[in-house]
């Protein structure tokens, strides 16, 4: 069953609105202040849609910054009923720093269609592939980046691969780079980092490495839109994170995820800058008005776009 298509600009306006009020703190080294900010609006502006909304990723959990938790009930608890994926304030330390790349993140579902991810590290891939076993988890990088040298018919020095620059990708940019791999080594932010490979005017044709599992989730929406391919692993390394896990129903820790078990069914997703990045340009205030501009994608609608909005504040 199809989505309205008007819940699309209603959640545009939701994240314009959360990235705007985060706008208000780029550059003021308040990481927390920051989030709690976007969080507030968000939580706010969803409580006035005529929707039966429940949270099934949250954000925050695990380092006690501000959150729209999991479970909680938002909307008007009238109309459709909705699993909602949220990242308020993706890129804390980019607001904090004022860097690039700064996203404000919403998506929903049906319900029950959304993954119910817990607040841990996820292993994933994904690439601008609409056919099972060219990319996988379970295949070494050079197999991953000869397959899709052929599929995509580049050589592996005219592929691109994003990853996150942190030392437990040591390995995994060795072997790119001795496969002369181009990199685009980015600081945080892997929703954004994710969605570089849905289009070719990013230059990015995978991406890869461990990241959070929520993030992973919330790009799977947008993902599906383009018919890219993605997977997800967790990684419970702490018997707290096995006993989350087992309190969300996962009874397998290992288990691959392909994008079609993390997504189902119909989706909206809408990121919003805040600073302007790669994906999407930032928050510009004149006078007393604000512009935005949010990457939204529609699976049913096949909508697949940037929306700009000018708004008072």
């Amino acid at each position: 069953m199809a989505i309205d298509k008007k819940f699309v600009d209603q959640l545009a306006i939701v994240t314009s609105k959360a990235a705007l009020a985060s706008s208000y703190l780029v550059g003021k080294k308040d990481k927390i202040a920051a989030d709690k900010a976007a969080v507030d609006s968000m939580r706010s502006d969803l409580n006035n849609l005529d929707i039966q909304g429940q949270i099934v990723i949250g954000e925050g959990e695990l380092d006690k910054a501000p959150m729209l938790y999991i479970g909680e009930k938002l909307g008007s608890n009238k109309g459709p009923e909705f699993d909602i994926a949220v990242d308020p304030l993706e890129g804390t330390n980019f607001v904090a720093n004022n860097l690039p790349g700064a996203l404000s993140v919403i998506t929903i579902a049906e319900k029950n269609n959304l993954f119910k991810a817990p607040e841990t590290y996820m292993e994933k891939i994904s690439a601008r592939v609409n056919e099972s076993g060219v990319i996988d988890l379970d295949f070494t990088i050079k197999k991953n980046i000869n397959n899709l040298s052929d599929y995509l018919n580049k050589n592996p020095e005219n592929l691109t691969a994003c990853i996150l620059d942190r030392p437990r990708h040591k390995e995994i940019i060795e072997e790119l780079i001795k496969l002369k791999v181009n990199l685009k080594l980015i600081t945080d932010g892997d929703v954004s980092g994710a969605l570089l490979v849905t289009e070719d005017k990013y230059n990015v044709d995978i991406f890869l490495g461990i990241g959070g599992g929520p993030e992973g989730v919330l790009a799977a929406a947008a993902l599906d839109a383009y018919n890219c391919n993605f997977q997800g692993r967790f990684l419970f390394e702490t018997d707290e994170d096995k006993s989350r896990a087992s309190d969300m129903g996962i009874t397998d820790l290992k288990r691959k995820y392909d994008l079609n078990e993390i997504v189902s069914g119909d989706s909206i997703f809408c990121a919003t800058g805040i600073t302007s990045g790669d994906l999407v340009p930032g928050i510009k205030i004149e006078d007393n008005k604000f512009t935005s501009e949010t990457f939204v994608t529609h699976k049913s609608s096949g909508l697949k776009k940037v929306i700009k909005l000018k708004q008072n504040i």
